[in-house]
């Protein structure tokens, strides 16, 4: 069974060109705006990501969905892509939703997969005027890289069997900033020149201020939009902080955001702490872990 393109499709594969939609330099006056104008916007990837995917074109024969998903896995935007495309596409008699990147492309089918994903656009074309915004969101892909490997490490450590999605939920947990940088250059600038100022500002306060919404509150109204996998939208959900494998993404983004300057960050012993008590480590075999995965 292959996943068959459907002509409603709000994601589509192959994007237009980047250009085709505009910037916004003001905010919109609500979720449900800012909701329909994401959902037309283009969604580029890394530019190592394009070069990969046309490299794996090229020898098609030779890859298979395992191959393509972990290249694909160090992308949240293509990841992000690549499931809401699956998502949005899958065929109605199918009862089961693919929960990760590769039983995505399982389902897809690899022929059909590079044929509905062409030419990839890419992040550094996006914002080739916009060197600023390029800084920014290269500080948020970082970050959102190392608290997918920290996510997946606690996962792997505790034996859970949704690692793979524990990885996506801590790769994907900051797309709408991403999404942000990207489309609304000088309102990310904007928000991260308030915190620089403040550093106590709660990022909540100035994302309304700035956008009208907050950023999580927009990225869960997407992940319907899109029609995400449940329990990828479920391990994404800080309501549901007691269950482990929340607990796992939501402390590795946590060291992630804290250690990204550098590990002298006031947070990190209750981190580690917490770290510790869910993977039933001590103090020292915990930091003596988290170090060991730095990237």
């Amino acid at each position: 069974m292959q996943l068959e393109p459907s002509s409603q499709s709000v994601v589509t594969a192959t994007q237009p060109a980047a250009s085709s939609h505009p910037r916004l330099s003001r905010p919109l006056a609500d979720l449900s705006a800012w909701v329909g104008w994401l959902r037309e916007a283009e969604i580029p990837v890394k530019s190592e990501t394009a070069e990969a995917l046309e490299v794996m074109r090229e020898h098609e024969d030779n890859v298979d969905a395992n191959l393509i998903g972990e290249m694909i896995g160090d992308d949240p935007l293509m990841t992000l892509k690549v499931l809401a495309f699956g998502s949005k596409n899958r065929p109605a008699r199918l009862v089961t939703q693919p929960e990760t990147v590769t039983s995505t492309l399982v389902l897809m089918g690899i022929s059909p997969f590079f044929r509905f994903f062409g030419a990839q656009p890419t992040l550094e074309s996006l914002l080739h005027d916009r060197p600023d915004a390029l800084a920014g969101l290269n500080q948020v892909l970082r970050r959102a890289t190392r608290a997918a490997n920290f996510a997946l490490a606690f996962a792997v450590h505790r034996l859970d069997p949704d690692a793979a999605v524990i990885h996506q939920a801590a790769l994907l947990h900051d797309f709408g900033e991403l999404l942000l940088w990207c489309h609304a250059p000088d309102l990310a600038l904007e928000i991260q020149a308030a915190q620089r100022l403040d550093s106590t500002l709660r990022s909540k306060v100035v994302q309304k201020r700035v956008l009208n919404v907050d950023v999580e509150e927009l990225q869960h109204a997407l992940m319907q939009d899109w029609h995400l996998p449940e329990l990828l939208v479920h391990i994404s959900d800080a309501r549901h902080a007691h269950h482990p494998n929340v607990q796992c993404v939501s402390l590795g983004v946590r060291i992630a955001r804290h250690t990204a300057l550098s590990w002298d960050n006031a947070a990190v012993p209750d981190d580690v702490a917490e770290v510790g008590q869910l993977l039933n480590l001590s103090t020292s075999a915990t930091m003596s872990l988290l170090r060991g995965l730095e990237l």
